[in-house]
């Protein structure tokens, strides 16, 4: 990646949001890998432009986006609906996309948040020449963070 963030600065904006948020503590895996999920987890995206074009990506296990969103909700797990699991993810997106942002060249803007839940599996190598992947483990799921630079200025 050509833009100065490495693994450090994922970890402590995600740590922002699920610690400051949440109350919840997630590690990040210490050995970085694939990182796989199975079909029905979900998904949530921002795309930012400006001098710094790419996308940020969360993805995590169903268990994981539904503990979360009975968190944000302040409601037991098993009253979640899949479109509140849904809004939450793209807030999650969102929250954690604002932290990262602050760290990339300006001027930088930054999209609605969009989320879905996939119908496949999604299976992804540590890092690529263009993207920064940290992957994180929580007792209700996992959760990988992607940055990932489709255009530099």
């Amino acid at each position: 990646m050509r833009v100065q963030l490495d693994e450090q600065s994922v970890i402590k904006a995600n740590a922002q949001f699920w610690e400051q948020m949440l109350a919840m503590t997630l590690d990040p895996l210490a050995e970085p890998g694939e990182f796989c999920l199975s079909a029905g987890h979900l998904h949530g995206c921002v795309t930012l432009g400006g001098v710094w074009k790419g996308r940020i990506e969360v993805r995590m296990g169903e268990g994981l986006a539904y503990q979360a969103t009975a968190a944000m909700m302040m409601q037991p797990v098993e009253t979640v609906a899949e479109a509140d699991a849904l809004d939450a993810t793209k807030e999650i997106a969102n929250m954690i996309a604002g932290v990262i942002k602050s760290s990339l060249p300006r001027p930088c803007t930054m999209t609605v948040p969009e989320s879905i839940v996939e119908a496949m599996g999604f299976c992804s190598v540590a890092q690529t020449e263009d993207s920064l992947v940290v992957s994180f483990r929580h007792e209700s799921g996992d959760l990988m963070v992607r940055i990932w630079e489709q255009e530099c200025a």
